[in-house]
């Protein structure tokens, strides 16, 4: 794993969004995820859909499946799936600003709450379907999200998990000058490889059904976002005040870090298909909450 040298929790990972709120909308938009490039010639939009597309086509969502989005941010990925697959869905997230974004757009079957994932109030074998698109990065206790998502689904439920992943056996200056800081700016309490995410999720109980390394189709979003925040700078007085004086501006320095890790192949974007034994493992030990 790699750790910044400066530790991150649950509150660090709210205050960073609640104080971005307006800098990740215009950024990043109301997804707050990557978008997947299929043919290269969508648009932003198009590929942002598409890779909750992708997703959706990975559970095999059926209609009227119970479902859970993990942190969910704004909720827009919720709506979506809920509105083109027929399915229920409550989503968690840990940040007041997101949460009455989404309150104040509400979606049929679709229900977010202001909750840690560790915290969820969830029954056990509650849910069909589960997904965790770029949040499992902001989790102090990794093998616990995995754990916790297996005590949540059927037996035999399903779980795909997006996420950012360091790049196996990386080292040097790749990790002093992009994997560190990139966790420590974006308030991940750890990065992993695609091996370790393997090893939590055989260890929680789920069988590893299929993998893809999604990094040259989804780092087109940082030019994007490049480009985005490089004309907010100029236009917008909010953006030009977080960026100078905001307690989480380091964030903004992600940005051209993000685009040579991808490049450098520091980083990589995984996607994970799970699937849940019919037999939870043993019980772990009670741990710290983390997102």
């Amino acid at each position: 794993m790699i750790v910044p040298d400066i530790s991150q929790d649950a509150a660090a990972v709210a205050d960073h969004y609640d104080e971005l709120d307006p800098v990740y909308r215009a950024v990043w938009g109301e997804h707050v995820h990557h978008g997947l490039w299929v043919t290269g010639r969508e648009t932003s939009t198009e590929a942002v859909e598409a890779l909750v597309d992708t997703v959706g086509d990975r559970l095999r969502l059926v209609p009227g499946e119970a479902c859970i989005d993990i942190g969910c941010g704004y909720g827009s990925t919720a709506r979506l799936l809920a509105a083109t697959r027929g399915v229920r869905v409550t989503g968690f997230t840990l940040s007041a600003e997101q949460y009455r974004y989404a309150a104040a757009c509400p979606g049929p079957d679709v229900d977010i709450q202001l909750r840690d994932w560790f915290a969820n109030g969830l029954a056990d074998a509650s849910a069909d379907a589960a997904w965790a698109i770029e949040s499992s990065e902001h989790m102090v206790d990794k093998p616990g999200f995995f754990a916790e998502a297996h005590r949540v689904l059927t037996p035999g439920g399903r779980l795909v998990v997006c996420a950012w992943l360091a790049e196996t056996d990386a080292g040097g200056w790749k990790v002093r000058h992009l994997l560190e800081p990139i966790c420590r700016e974006g308030r991940l309490p750890a990065m992993g490889t695609r091996e370790e995410y393997e090893a939590m999720a055989r260890a929680a109980g789920f069988t590893i059904d299929g993998y893809e390394d999604a990094s040259r189709r989804v780092a087109r979003t940082w030019t994007i976002c490049a480009r985005r925040l490089a004309k907010a700078l100029l236009v917008d007085r909010e953006t030009r005040r977080l960026a100078l004086g905001g307690r989480n501006r380091v964030f903004l320095l992600s940005i051209p870090r993000l685009i040579l890790a991808y490049r450098t192949g520091a980083m990589r974007y995984g996607i994970f298909t799970l699937s849940a034994a019919s037999e939870a493992p043993a019980p772990r030990a009670a741990t710290p909450a983390g997102d």
